[in-house]
């Protein structure tokens, strides 16, 4: 039997509803349909991983372990920076780990952002971005990519236009979800010229940080002292090592950000699980598995692309991340969503509408596949998108 609620509080996220992503996988699973929509690996993570977390808690690392984390996966975090990157932060003061990219997003804009404050928001964008500003009493304030023959890029002329006296922070993602775009050193020269001579902060969501191919370069704002010194800088576990559920991340930052940060992370969770902390830490005195990341990620790339190049679907260029977008109005006439659905029902193959990315849905008949799947996952709907 239902009953009425006698007491319903006043939404602070009235818009927000079920994710696109829950809505998409379960009419997959309905469907019985491969889910190339929701950004998760179908297969395991290396064995060795989650046998050094066992042994941890076998060994009795079960209680609370520092607030920012532990002090050994802390200086590994900070000892792969300085290595890959060049820039040397200091494990404690500097670096915080966190329960996932998400949690770490939401703290900086609680730590940062007040009341009336301007974030900028590049589109289409991850979800978590908008609603995270909205709790902390900011404004979003949206700039849309660009999308021609070279696939989507930044437009730095109206994100420089779009700074104002109450601008507060840029949200910036790269490698980008959904368009698999990748910054490039002329973006990066762009945005330093729009930042320099302004007290504007950046949150860098850099957790495809190893998902970058055809020899390119991950350009981490972690390269550019002058980009650093304003920047909070997100990466993820999950991402890196195949363990999306386990909800372990960290940012770096200035002393004085990760000082704020820290404020609100040891009043938001505190801190995150001590035996996958400790696993973590013993896993990355290895490089290897996320430096040969790339070369994982896009022999799967190449093998989903080459799938479809006899089909009608347009590839949409993918230089980072484990996301494909392809431009679908040679098949259909349908908006996003609608052919997103059909896909999934009559195909057996679910994608992500790209509109679901934006605050104002915008119609681009693009959508987006995930490669992240075992190579069966992949040539199985390859076998069914191939009908198109």
């Amino acid at each position: 039997m239902t009953t009425t609620a006698r007491f319903v509080p006043v939404s602070k996220l009235p818009e927000v509803g079920t994710t696109i992503f829950s809505v998409m996988s379960a009419l997959a699973a309905e469907k019985k349909a491969v889910n190339l929509g929701q950004g998760f690996p179908d297969f395991a993570c290396d064995p060795a991983l989650p046998a050094m977390v066992t042994q941890a808690m076998t060994d009795g690392y079960n209680q609370y372990p520092p607030m920012a984390g532990l002090p050994q996966l802390r200086e590994q975090i900070a000892a792969k920076i300085k290595t890959i990157y060049g820039h040397q932060y200091d494990a404690n003061a500097e670096v915080t780990v966190t329960a996932g990219a998400t949690q770490a997003i939401m703290t900086i804009l609680l730590a940062c952002v007040h009341p009336g404050d301007e974030v900028i928001v590049i589109e289409p964008a991850y979800d978590s971005y908008v609603p995270s500003i909205r709790l902390a009493g900011g404004i979003p304030v949206f700039v849309s990519m660009e999308l021609d023959e070279r696939g989507y890029h930044i437009p730095w002329d109206r994100l420089k236009a779009s700074i104002s006296d109450k601008t507060r922070l840029i949200m910036l993602n790269s490698p980008h979800n959904p368009t698999g775009t990748i910054l490039a050193p002329a973006d990066i020269a762009a945005l330093t010229d729009i930042v320099r001579d302004t007290q504007v902060l950046i949150a860098s969501d850099e957790v495809y940080e190893h998902m970058v191919f055809d020899g390119q370069r991950h350009e981490s704002l972690a390269c550019y002292p002058e980009l650093a010194e304003r920047s909070f800088i997100i990466s993820s576990f999950g991402k890196t090592y195949h363990v999306t559920g386990w909800k372990v991340g960290y940012v770096t930052a200035p002393a004085a950000l990760m000082t704020e940060f820290r404020k609100v992370h040891q009043f938001n969770v505190f801190t995150v699980n001590t035996p996958m902390q400790l696993g973590l830490a013993q896993y990355m005195s290895n490089p290897a598995p996320y430096l040969d990341l790339p070369t994982y990620y896009q022999r799967k790339r190449d093998l989903f692309r080459d799938g479809l190049q006899g089909s009608r679907l347009r590839l949409l260029p993918c230089a980072g991340t484990y996301f494909q977008s392809v431009d679908y109005s040679a098949v259909s006439a349908l908006s996003e969503l609608e052919f997103a659905r059909w896909l999934t029902t009559e195909i057996g193959v679910a994608a992500i509408p790209v509109s679901a990315f934006y605050q104002q849905s915008r119609e681009s008949g693009i959508v987006r596949f995930c490669f992240a799947k075992q190579d069966a996952t992949l040539q199985e709907a390859l076998s069914r998108l191939q009908k198109l």
